[in-house]
Formats: structure tokens, C-alpha cells, sequence
């Protein structure tokens, strides 16, 4: 009997140790508010492009930030050496509907080990590296904003990944990211839905000013090229319509300088194309994107912002600039309210909209009519637990 309670000591006893060196954590966002939006395009004319404009007034979820839940954890194996894990998916607030064909945890599906020393090494389901754009970009990569006028180039999640961020050392770090097709042609042929994807940065850090270098590539699954093959019957499936926007080589230069309540943020973004036939007029092989803002921290719980985005396609694709302004208030260190005011203007051969539209002109795609404006007003909350 005493030896079986010694055992049973010794079980709990270990049993603690090990819930000790472990940790499972919960936390999510719910984001939701009121969007008024004019330029909207409506009717069905010539090949299927809108024929008017016209205003709505709805409810939005993600707006200012995408509504998402997850999970993290992590285990000491000694020596330095954590496993670590992160699932993480994304919801309409408004709904309560998922993701749906992305799956359960579109965002993040990883396991992986990390050491302070060494750095931390994943593999699974990621926000592709593009998203790194997300600490240099005012308005955090809120619908209208860097994303926008790439029609959602540097928000993409990728599968099958193999990541790697290296810890700091005199202000420098890297993060690399390279994704397999899983296909037997390397770069991808058609058999998976994702073509080869990869990426690297390096940032470099003070306390007055923070850059970062950044190169990406998302390769077309249907052939493994860096651009779309327009195909009538496939291209809503294959996603090769977007061309430039959907399958290309990104290069990256950004800052983000600190002063006191002042925040001044900036990028250029070169988007470029290799393989790629038969687009349409107006579906650029090339992009030119850049943009600049401004954060001013009045007090503690109060933000104001401003920023203005610029894209140059050539192929007749044009021009268009976003001019925004907005803000936040922190009601508590979890819940906010935003409030964001933007106008995207086109020059005569372009249609981009506010939100991160495919390319397009029916009015399926939320896309202004070639040459005109779009302006919307969005005000919500945001919780996070």
C-alpha cells in the first residue's frame, strides 16, 4: 500500500512538472462595423462589364482587421529546444460562416521547434510571406489598403510550407519561407492547386527607425510560370484571370522612422511577370506599387492616421491612387473603435476598387467602371481575447 502511494506521488508529482513546462492558449479577434460605399457597379452590358454605378449602405466583418480565432502551444523539451504549434482560422463576424473551401485553419496550420539561440523552425499552412508588408503599412493591411490596388497580392495564405525566422543579432533578423507544389513538376503543372511559392527578409531594427528587404515569388499551379495564362473556361477556378496580381516575383523595400507620438511609414513594391500570354488589355505584366502614411499617437487610447497608395500597371492597366484617413479609439487594453474615410481615384484606363478586387470590369467583381472613383466611410469595433 505505501509503495503504491509513493508511486501515485510520484505520478502526480511529474504529472505537474510536465503541465508546468507546457502551455495551450486560446485567443482570437471579432472585428465588425457599418460600410457605406458610392461607385459600386451595377448592370450587365458588352462582355459582360457593368454598365452604372450605384451606392450601398452594409454590414461588414474585417474591415479594419480580419475576425479570426486560434489556438498556440508550446512544450519545453529541454536544452534550450520548444515544440511549438499554432492553428489559426478566420470568420465572418456579421455570419458566424468560416472560411469555407480554405478549410478549418486557413491562416496557420504549424508545428514545429524554436530555441532563442537558433531561431524557430515550422512547417504546415502559413499567411505567405508577402504579409510581411503588414508592420510598415499605416493602416495595417486593413481592407483598403496595401492590399487594394494589388488586388490582394500581399495577403495570400500558402500551403505545405518550410519557414525559418532567425533570431535578432545587432538589430538584424531574417524569416525565410519557401512552399512545395507537391506536384511532380517542381514549380507545379496543373495536378495540385498551388504552385511553388518562396520568400526571404531581412530587418534590420533601432529605436529610431526599422527597414526591411523583402523578395517573393507565387508561382501559377496550372504550368509553374511567375504569370497567368488567361483561359475563359478554367480561369475562375486556376485564378490565372488575375495575372500579375495572382502569379509573379514581388520586390519589396520599406521603413517605418519613430518619432515620440509620430509614426512615418513607407514602401515601394515592384511587381514583375515571367511566361506570361495572353492577357487582356488593361491586365498588366508589370506593377509599380508604393505607398505613405503617417501615425500620430495622440494619447494612449487615441490613433489618428493618414496614408495615400499608388499603383502604375503597364498594358493600358493605368494608374490609381487611395487617399484615406481614419483612426482608432481603445476603449480597454481589448476593444477598440475605428473609423476609416478612402477614395481610390482612376485614371482612364483603370478600375481598381477600394477593397481587394480580382481583376475585371463586370460588376461581380465590386470593381468601379473604367476611369471612375470609389469612396467609402467604414466605423466598427474590434475585441480580442
Amino acid at each position: 500500500m505505501k509503495k503504491a502511494l509513493l508511486a501515485s506521488a510520484a505520478l502526480l508529482t511529474f504529472s505537474a512538472v510536465a503541465h508546468a513546462q507546457s502551455s495551450v492558449t486560446l485567443y482570437g479577434r471579432l472585428d465588425a462595423g457599418l460600410e457605406y460605399m458610392n461607385g459600386v457597379p451595377t448592370g450587365v452590358g458588352a462582355n459582360g462589364a457593368a454598365t452604372g454605378s450605384s451606392h450601398r449602405f452594409k454590414a461588414e466583418s474585417g474591415d479594419w482587421g480580419t475576425s479570426l480565432w486560434g489556438m498556440k502551444g508550446v512544450e519545453d523539451l529541454g536544452g534550450g529546444y520548444r515544440a511549438v504549434f499554432q492553428l489559426e482560422g478566420s470568420f465572418n463576424t456579421m455570419t458566424g460562416q468560416g472560411p469555407g473551401g480554405g478549410g478549418l485553419f486557413n491562416r496557420w496550420a504549424t508545428v514545429g521547434v524554436a530555441n532563442n539561440q537558433f531561431g524557430t523552425l515550422l512547417l504546415g499552412r502559413e499567411l505567405f510571406i508577402s504579409n510581411g508588408v503588414w508592420d510598415f503599412d499605416p493602416f495595417g493591411q486593413s481592407n483598403w489598403s496595401s492590399a487594394s490596388l494589388v488586388r490582394g497580392r500581399n495577403w495570400p495564405q500558402s500551403s505545405n510550407n518550410i519557414s525559418y525566422q532567425s533570431p535578432k543579432f545587432a538589430g538584424l533578423d531574417f524569416y525565410g519561407q519557401y512552399s512545395l507544389s507537391n506536384a511532380t513538376n517542381w514549380n507545379g503543372n496543373g495536378t495540385t492547386p498551388q504552385g511553388r511559392n518562396a520568400g526571404a527578409y531581412i530587418t534590420y531594427t533601432t529605436p529610431l527607425f526599422q527597414i526591411r528587404g523583402m523578395y517573393d515569388e507565387i508561382r501559377n499551379p496550372a504550368n509553374g510560370t511567375l504569370g497567368g495564362v488567361y483561359d475563359p473556361i478554367n480561369a475562375a477556378n486556376s485564378g490565372a484571370v488575375n495575372g500579375a496580381y495572382g502569379f509573379s516575383r514581388e520586390y519589396t523595400a520599406m521603413f517605418n522612422v519613430f518619432l515620440g507620438q509620430f509614426k512615418i511609414q513607407g514602401a515601394y513594391q515592384a511587381i514583375r511577370t515571367a511566361g506570361m500570354t495572353g492577357q487582356l488589355p488593361g491586365q498588366p505584366t508589370t506593377l509599380d506599387h508604393e505607398w505613405g502614411g503617417v501615425t500620430w499617437q495622440a494619447t494612449p487610447a487615441a490613433a489618428l492616421i493618414a496614408a495615400v497608395y499608388h499603383v502604375n500597371g503597364n498594358n493600358g492597366a493605368g494608374n490609381a491612387t487611395i487617399y484615406t484617413a481614419g483612426g482608432s479609439y481603445n476603449l480597454s487594453k481589448r476593444t477598440l473603435l475605428d473609423l476609416q474615410v478612402a477614395t481610390v481615384q482612376n485614371s482612364k484606363g483603370a478600375n481598381y476598387g477600394l477593397n481587394a478586387n480580382n481583376y475585371g470590369t463586370s460588376a461581380a467583381t465590386d470593381n468601379p467602371i473604367i476611369g471612375h472613383s470609389q469612396t467609402g466611410v467604414y466605423a466598427g469595433i474590434q475585441h480580442s481575447f
